[in-house]
């Protein structure tokens, strides 16, 4: 690769402009200047380099969000089998798993190398998951609270030995109750280790949670909140009966219930309400979370980017349009449907009408 004088690669630079940039909690009205799969600083670029951009394209007014990041699509995040039997939802009853006397190993013997894992779920009220959680983010592993039936203490026990996320607030957990909230109770707990902020997931597809829930949680703890899709494969397959791992799945609409047998005409499927995952994509998310809790833009379009990267760990390069991130954006109109993707700076996708 050619480098000028001044030790500065010769690679073409990117100029997006007429945009608002989401950038520190505000859309700004700047230009964003790509090079190499980054976002580059324009005055490093102006006064150390004496350089203008390659090319330039014209975002018609478009904003420019950061890259959405989804922690819940379901196989991607590994949801169980150690969870609670009570609360376990569209998981299958055979395949649930305590921990025995050699607990990591069984997470070993379980899910195998872990070394493109990223979340784990686990109920922590099971025997010895304490000493899981502990040898899990000793080993850079994001441990989440769900599928649980724990008191508020027993998930206060999980977060001091490590846990940093809720999963799917709401479901899959006790219902919140004034004596006892529950793993409910952390997004207000006095009792976290100081500094630690707890993250947690919410499916805003309008079917999993209440907009009134959404309203409670984001009003309690605005900077946890992290939307997931918890989405399965028939995301974007339509109506009908698909599959999940060894079940089937009925979609009707934005809903994914746990199919039941089938049967020859005329008696034909006998379907269960028992939820299964959701196919509504992030940005549906974004948007119904936007309407039901009345917060900003700035805060819907965070909440899918910046803190799941913060809960990763990954905010110095995802989540953000910052000097130095990596330039994995959407290109999103004013009601935040998405017009073109970008991953590394190149245009991945692209809405039809945003072609012509």
């Amino acid at each position: 690769m050619m480098r000028g004088e001044q030790g500065a690669t010769r690679a073409p630079v990117l100029q997006f402009t007429n945009c608002r940039i989401l950038r520190g909690g505000a859309l700004l009205r700047e230009d964003l200047w790509v090079r190499e799969g980054r976002i580059l600083d324009p005055e490093k670029l102006f006064f150390d380099e004496r350089r203008v951009a390659d090319e330039q394209r014209d975002c018609g007014g478009y904003i420019l969000a950061p890259g959405f990041i989804d922690v819940q699509i379901n196989g991607v995040h590994l949801e169980g089998p150690f969870i609670s039997q009570e609360k376990r939802g569209a998981h299958p009853e055979a395949h649930l798993r305590s921990f025995e006397a050699h607990a990591f190993h069984d997470v070993l013997a379980t899910y195998g190398p872990l070394d493109n894992v990223r979340i784990v779920t686990l109920a922590p009220e099971l025997g010895r998951s304490y000493e899981v959680i502990q040898a899990l983010t000793a080993q850079g592993i994001c441990v989440s609270l769900g599928h649980s039936v724990a008191d508020l203490q027993a998930a206060e026990e999980a977060v001091q030995s490590g846990a940093t996320f809720i999963t799917h607030l709401f479901n899959a957990m006790l219902p919140f109750h004034h004596r006892d909230p529950g793993i409910v109770g952390l997004l207000t707990s006095d009792r976290l280790p100081p500094g630690r902020c707890i993250f947690y997931g919410m499916i805003a597809d309008g079917i999993h949670t209440n907009p009134a829930a959404l309203r409670i949680a984001y009003r309690a703890h605005p900077h946890g909140l992290v939307l997931v899709t918890d989405a399965v494969p028939a995301l974007g397959l339509g109506n009908g009966r698909h599959t999940l791992g060894q079940q089937d799945v009925e979609v009707d609409g934005l809903t994914a219930y746990v199919a039941g047998p089938q049967f020859p005409w005329p008696l034909c499927s006998q379907g269960t309400k028992t939820l299964c995952g959701s196919i509504a994509p992030m940005d549906v998310c974004v948007r119904h979370f936007l309407q039901a809790t009345g917060c900003s833009v700035e805060a819907a379009l965070e909440a899918a980017s910046l803190h799941p990267a913060q809960l990763l760990g990954l905010e110095k390069s995802k989540g953000s349009l910052d000097f130095g991130a990596d330039a994995d954006f959407v290109v999103l109109d004013d009601n935040l449907r998405v017009q073109a993707t970008y991953i590394s700076g190149e245009l991945v996708w692209q809405a039809e009408e945003a072609r012509q």
